[in-house]
C-alpha cells in the first residue's frame, strides 16, 4: 500500500536567485523570471499547487543554487 503523497502548501525563492530561467522553464504557471530579475511566485500560483506539484518539486531539485523552496501540507 502506498502512502498519499503530501500537498504543496507553500513555495517561495530565497535570495541568491540568478535568473537562469530552468524554475520558469519547468513551471511557467507558478514561476516569473522576467529579464534581468529574481525568479518570483506568480501571485495566483496557489491554484497550481496540485495539478502541478510533480513540475513544482522537480523545478526545486533542478535549481542550480538551490533557492526554490516547497513546504508540504501536513
Amino acid at each position: 500500500m502506498r502512502l498519499p503523497v503530501p500537498s504543496i502548501a507553500k513555495v517561495w525563492i530565497e535570495a541568491g536567485c540568478i535568473a537562469c530561467k530552468v524554475c520558469q522553464d519547468i513551471a511557467p504557471k507558478v514561476f516569473l523570471v522576467e529579464d534581468g530579475q529574481d525568479c518570483i511566485v506568480q501571485a495566483d500560483a496557489g491554484v497550481h499547487f496540485g495539478p502541478m506539484r510533480d513540475d513544482i518539486e522537480q523545478a526545486a531539485r533542478d535549481c542550480p543554487v538551490e533557492v526554490i523552496k516547497v513546504e508540504h501540507a501536513g
